[in-house]
């Protein structure tokens, strides 16, 4: 299966974890969205996506509109992203995205959860430079063909694309996703979007059993009650 295939599962397995969190993680994405670049939608793409997503994975309209509010009522909070890379048992690893608005905490939480786990935090890439890091869009209604074309024209760049019963998945550089949708969007007005994700894939997965698989889930429940987790991205096959 593609890589496409790792990032539904992952999604699938994001909304098995506590409503709340996913609620909360949405909230402060959509409010720093809206508060750099503006709070409406068509025109700000990246808060438009957000809303989309949101939505998908059933986020109350209210929970959205309140994180938008903030910002046209002058409430002023700023949070920044951090990543952290991490070493597991026998060979896996983890990258940890947090969106916090305070670095101390969050890389403190993120550090107890290692020292608890008798896991170590890596240097900055010494496991990111195992994945890969893209942005992945999928959508139904061209052939590879008129994809091809469309991105072409657009002068677009991408750096693999399949095609999966239909569907096609387009792979690019993280900072190209919005202009890949822009030039699928110019060739087919009224696209739905299966997929948009910015994302990281492990070129090689590892295999975990016995007492390193409950030492891997143990942390990923762990980094899961982190506050400032968004995302966790592992290389262990599940």
């Amino acid at each position: 299966m593609g890589r496409a295939y790792e990032v539904r599962k992952a999604s699938i397995q994001k909304t098995g974890a506590a409503r709340g969190k996913i609620y909360a993680s949405y909230a402060k994405e959509i409010y720093q969205a809206a508060k750099n670049g503006g709070t409406e939608p068509d025109s700000n793409a990246k808060l438009k996506r957000l809303m989309d997503r949101a939505k998908k994975e059933q986020v109350p309209s209210d929970i959205i509109k309140r994180a938008i509010d903030k910002v046209n009522s002058g409430v002023d909070e700023t949070y920044v992203e951090a990543t952290y890379e991490m070493f597991g048992p026998s060979g896996s690893t983890f990258v940890i995205e947090c969106l916090t608005d305070n670095l101390n905490r969050s890389v403190s939480d993120v550090r107890a959860v290692a020292n608890k786990c008798h896991t170590k935090i890596g240097a900055i890439g010494s496991v990111t430079y195992n994945y890969d890091h893209l942005c992945i869009i999928s959508f139904k209604g061209l052939d590879e063909e008129a994809t091809m074309d469309a991105l072409i024209e657009a002068g677009v760049d991408f750096i693999d694309m399949e095609v999966e019963d239909g569907e096609v998945i387009i792979y690019g550089n993280p900072t190209d996703l919005f202009a890949i949708k822009e030039a699928i969007t110019n060739k087919l007005p009224n696209v739905e979007f299966i997929m948009d994700d910015i994302t990281y894939i492990a070129k090689e997965k590892v295999k975990l059993s016995g007492e390193d698989k409950e030492l891997f889930d143990r942390i990923m429940t762990m980094l899961d009650d982190v506050e400032d987790v968004q995302h966790v991205y592992h290389n262990v096959e599940e």
